[in-house]
């Protein structure tokens, strides 16, 4: 298992869980339930993928692995990001360019293939 992807994994997976339960608790009463379903939609995502660069540390070391932990690091960032903004109240533009942003989490997933796939050659 490789160092960074791992860290990376830990820190985003707690950070969804605290995001997570200040949805739960600290949010619930200020948003609506639209707006909560947001965040937890993000926290959902955030919490995958941070499984997602789990998985990603055990694949051996290769630009298929570099790209996909950039791919979901960004991925996470953005597109979870942009879910956290509209969930608080950003302009509605922001989810007009969100699914755009789920193209990193897509290219992750097959960076992540191909680091598989190229270690099994």
């Amino acid at each position: 298992m490789t160092r960074n992807p791992a860290i990376a994994a830990a820190v985003l997976a707690g950070l969804a869980v605290i995001l997570g339960a200040f949805g739960a608790h600290a949010l619930r009463g200020q948003l609506d339930a639209d707006s909560l379903q947001v965040w937890h939609t993000a926290v959902d995502y955030q919490f995958w993928h941070a499984l997602a660069l789990l998985g990603l540390a055990s694949a051996p070391a290769s630009r298929w692995r570099i790209a996909s932990l950039i791919a979901f690091a960004t991925g996470i960032v953005l597109f979870c990001g942009s879910l956290y903004a509209l969930a608080l109240g950003a302009p509605r533009w922001i989810g007009a360019v969100t699914p755009c942003r789920g193209l990193a989490l897509i290219a992750g997933w097959i960076c992540l293939g191909g680091a598989f796939w190229r270690s099994a050659r």
